[in-house]
């Protein structure tokens, strides 16, 4: 009985765990289109398709959205939240 439950104990904290952190990050190359300052949205054009991603208040060159509309940009996100957006 206590290996069945060292077992289930075991199984559950490795599917915990590997789910916590993919670090998976897409980077995006285009023209900002808009950016809505009340949902925090980015309307990224990127190879004629339209792709939109969320401002988090801990993205780098957060403060310098609404400059960029309009301009080049490259994006890196993790799961549609923005970690960086930079000129260019």
């Amino acid at each position: 009985m206590k290996s069945i439950l060292t077992i289930i104990a075991l199984i559950g904290f490795a599917g915990g765990s590997a789910f916590a952190g993919c670090g998976k990050t897409v980077t995006d190359t285009g023209k900002l289109k808009s950016f809505d300052k009340d949902s925090k949205a980015l309307v990224i054009e990127v190879g004629g398709k339209e792709v939109t991603r969320t401002l988090t208040a801990a993205a780098k060159g957060a403060d310098d959205a609404e400059k960029l509309v309009g301009k080049k940009v490259t994006v890196v996100s993790s799961h549609n939240k923005v970690e960086s957006l930079a000129k260019g």
